[in-house]
């Protein structure tokens, strides 16, 4: 029934359940040789590591799996390297690689995606994002399936130009937000071919703001982000299909800004208020999260409780709550906290 539930949820139809997520645990090999009886390592071979990861996402229950295709590799030809700390167990996937091709913020201002990256070819990109979510229907039959875009706008912008080049670059606000709209021309292609791909959910990543909160003017997002939202988003609604929203970091102050625009669905990380949109858009959008990873990480079995009930206390009235570990279950968490974050959960799911 976990398909069942998740897009029950989705469609705001309030299943029995409280169906659940979870991002990236396939990377923590000790909780899936835990969960599944595999025997991973750092010598198993990628269809090993898919094979235990298929196991753990039906174990554990999934009523929908986060999923992307449009990532850096789209704007490879230009795009900073800020390099990679370690997350994956055993540190494999560490880059100490930086360089960044822009010289000066003037650089940035002048930048024109078309220029550099040239235009789509539309079937192309249909047929890859088609694919991409046939193959996540094979290895994960009971759950909801989807593609979609992690460099939507701003997160496209920090990849391209790194942190450094971009913020100097946006103390012009206006010229920024210029060189903002040239970018959302561009990737408007990639949003035109999501609305035509066959998956009935799109997953539209963007992170727009640092854990603090903003990191401009609120009124340049008001400018030259949720304008822009409404443009990208637009062909989607006209498919019929289900989007959802993630954004690392927390977007309170912009929740209500970005339910105007459009989104089916909030994913956050517990930096964002979720009980603000329970309280707020509840009855009328879905929304994913937001247990606190670090309570895992270094929690008590009494504190890994309260969290799992404080979420459930937000969400379970909800139609549409789905549970999740914000922002992720990282290699690093103890095994024995993540399986008994699992008992809890399947204690207090059913409404």
């Amino acid at each position: 029934m976990s398909y069942e539930n998740g897009w029950a949820a989705l469609n705001l139809e309030m299943p029995p359940k409280v169906p659940r997520t979870e991002y990236s645990p396939e990377f923590h090999w000790d909780l899936l040789n835990a969960v599944t009886g595999s025997h991973l390592s750092t010598a198993s071979t990628q269809q090993e590591r898919n094979a235990a990861g298929n196991k753990f996402v039906k174990e554990w229950d999934y009523g929908m799996f986060w999923s992307i295709l449009t990532h850096c590799q789209v704007i490879e030809e230009c795009r900073t390297k800020m390099g990679h700390a370690e997350y994956a167990s055993a540190g494999s996937d560490r880059c100490d690689d930086v360089e960044c091709p822009f010289d000066d913020p003037d650089e940035v201002l002048a930048f024109d995606p078309w220029a550099v990256y040239g235009p789509r070819d539309h079937a192309t990109l249909v047929k890859e994002y088609n694919e991409h979510y046939a193959m996540l229907c094979k290895r994960y039959p009971d759950t909801v399936n989807m593609t979609g875009i992690y460099v939507s706008l701003m997160s496209g912008l920090i990849e391209i130009f790194g942190w450094d080049m971009m913020l100097m670059a946006m103390a012009d606000a206006k010229e920024f937000g210029e060189m903002t709209n040239r970018y959302t021309s561009w990737i408007q292609q990639y949003f035109n071919a999501l609305a035509d791909s066959d998956a009935p959910c799109v997953m539209i990543h963007d992170d727009i703001v640092w854990t603090s909160g903003p990191f401009c003017s609120p009124d340049w997002y008001r400018e030259y982000i949720f304008p822009n939202y409404k443009k990208l988003f637009d062909p989607i609604h006209e498919s019929g299909k289900k989007l959802i929203y993630t954004s690392d970091g927390n977007y309170t102050m912009f929740i209500d800004d970005i339910a105007k625009v459009g989104v089916d669905a909030f994913v956050m990380e517990p930096t964002t208020d979720m009980k603000y949109i329970a309280d707020n858009y509840g009855k009328t959008h879905a929304f994913i999260g937001n247990a606190d990873t670090r309570i895992l990480l270094g929690g008590t079995k009494e504190q890994i409780r309260a969290e799992v009930q404080r979420c459930m206390d937000i969400g379970k009235h909800c139609p549409g709550f789905i549970m999740a570990v914000g922002n992720h279950i990282p290699a690093n968490t103890p095994v024995e906290n993540a399986l008994y974050y699992n008992e809890v959960y399947k204690e207090l799911a059913r409404r």
